[in-house]
């Protein structure tokens, strides 16, 4: 999801509370040890059989009862978030596994007003999402003349783009090439008083600017079609518009929920991820309760298996991944080098129960040639692994580009092998998608993406599809590797940006203009 410069966040605490063994099967005395293959297909079998949606839907049904409670969200930072954490927690404690509240501070934020219109020539309003970290206007905005940025690969990247007169006017510029920060400071520095960014693909744009420190002016996201429009508009004569965008900052502390299982060799670590928390707009039942939901629920029936893995099994829910990955980063960052090689892979949820969804697997190995290249070595085996699994399950798939922009995004600046599932968001469902996974071509993978009604109503079918692929994953990686290889040290990440283009991920809450 996200593709920017990788920022330091300091971490103020981290406690770790330790719980009851998991209980390990042991051979009998004289038997030769069992085999890793027979051992993971057994605990696979056994996991998939047992973990399902059904019982996954309990923790959703707690989710949207928190919301409920505490003003309809459950963004990081609010009572919403911290409930969740709670209940996150209480459960895994009693199921036996370590468990660490991770704590970090970041910049809680808040929309107050995203209004966007055109006042002349022929008026009309535009949907418009502000982007988080962006600068505010005034009550009751700004209104100026519009000025689209020429299009090309890099639009609105450089200062050369802004060479016909931008001073006092709201830029127009096309999501590609670069960060949204990068588009709307060298629009800043240009004079520009806003910025409206225009999708490059199908869908709405929501979006960050991925830092506190990094709004100049005030940016907001609106959707390729509406963009088409505008520059259209523009080549006819002066178009008019007024701008509204304000939020609402606050320093805050948030924190991860991180468990593991108490036995596995720490060496070969296999980590599992999903953030818990929503945006504030609504109780992110879909975004992301329903990756939290599955993953919870298969550690669970971990726990409940009485086994311990082979090799050690570490679960995460991150807070503020909305606001920039923030929370999978803070791990990141507090986590000595020697404690991340020993990380043998990464595997990330984010949104695995899309009402209009599709199912896609992030393309590791880049197969698809599209957007960003291969993830680090190894990414390539576990997108093999989820497709095989699939493929057996008779489940069709389509690979999304390996962005990096949802919370596997650090883990593969950290050079972690790294993979995962999601259904989809704001992008469009193509007429082929239609025929393939079912639902309504011309319509979002998830209507309600950072809506208020993203709640319980949600694609049951791959929820429970997305769940037996975690199932299927824990039980595997516990005791078998097969052949990924052991990772090398890896030199510290150099916060490098990821780099930009057309995408069609789970998850567009990104900083990739």
């Amino acid at each position: 999801m996200y593709a920017t410069r990788r920022r330091a966040v300091a971490v103020v605490a981290a406690t770790a509370l330790t719980a009851p063994l998991l209980l390990a099967a042991s051979p009998d005395p004289g038997q030769a040890p069992p085999d890793p293959a027979e051992n993971a297909a057994a605990l696979s079998r056994h996991l998939v059989d047992r973990s399902s949606a059904g019982d996954a839907h309990r923790h959703l049904e707690r989710f949207q009862a928190i919301a409920d409670e505490a003003e309809g969200h459950r963004a990081a930072g609010s009572p919403g978030y911290d409930a969740s954490a709670a209940y996150v927690r209480q459960l895994l404690r009693k199921a036996g596994y370590r468990v660490e509240r991770q704590a970090f501070d970041f910049v809680y934020t808040e929309t107050r007003d995203e209004k966007f219109s055109v006042v002349s020539p022929a008026p009309r309003e535009v949907s418009i999402r502000a982007m988080t970290y962006t600068a505010s206007t005034g009550e009751g905005g700004i209104t100026a003349a519009l000025a689209a940025v020429p299009a090309d690969d890099t639009t609105g990247c450089e200062a050369a783009d802004y060479a016909d007169g931008f001073t006092g006017r709201i830029a127009l510029i096309k999501r590609g090439g670069c960060s949204f920060a990068q588009k709307q400071a060298a629009a800043a520095a240009a004079g520009a008083t806003g910025a409206v960014i225009w999708n490059n693909t199908d869908g709405a744009l929501s979006g960050t600017l991925g830092d506190a420190e990094a709004g100049k002016i005030p940016t907001g996201g609106v959707t390729q079609d509406e963009g088409k429009k505008l520059v259209a508009d523009l080549a006819k004569g002066e178009v008019k518009v007024s701008l509204e965008i304000r939020e609402f900052r606050e320093e805050r502390t948030t924190h991860n929920v991180v468990a593991e299982t108490a036995g596995g060799d720490a060496a070969r670590t296999v980590m599992l991820g999903a953030h818990l928390d929503s945006v504030t707009d609504g109780p992110g039942i879909n975004d992301n309760g329903s990756g939290a939901a599955g993953l919870l629920e298969v550690a669970l029936k971990l726990a409940a298996s009485g086994r311990t893995p082979a090799n050690k099994l570490r679960f995460a829910w991150w807070s503020a991944e909305e606001n920039g990955l923030l929370g999978s980063e803070a791990y990141l960052t507090q986590l000595p080098a020697a404690q991340r090689e020993k990380i043998a892979l990464y595997l990330n949820f984010d949104m695995i129960a899309s009402p209009n969804g599709a199912q896609f697997v992030l393309d590791g190995d880049d197969s698809d040639g599209e957007g960003e290249g291969p993830g680090p070595a190894g990414s390539d085996l576990l997108e093999r692994d989820i497709n095989a699994f699939l493929d057996g399950e008779g489940k069709p798939h389509t690979g999304t580009d390996f962005t990096g922009r949802s919370d596997y995004g650090p883990f593969i600046e950290a050079g972690i092998p790294s993979g995962g599932t999601d259904t989809g968001a704001e992008g469009i469902k193509t007429a082929a998608e239609a025929e393939t996974y079912g639902g309504k071509a011309g319509v979002a993978y998830d209507p309600c993406y950072h809506a208020a009604c993203d709640d319980l109503d949600i694609g049951t079918g791959h929820f429970d599809t997305n769940i037996d692929v975690i199932a299927h994953l824990v039980g595997t990686y516990a005791y078998d590797l097969g052949s990924l290889p052991r990772r090398a040290p890896a030199a510290p990440a150099t916060g490098e940006p990821r780099g930009g283009g057309a995408v069609r991920e789970g998850h567009t809450h990104g900083v990739t203009g």
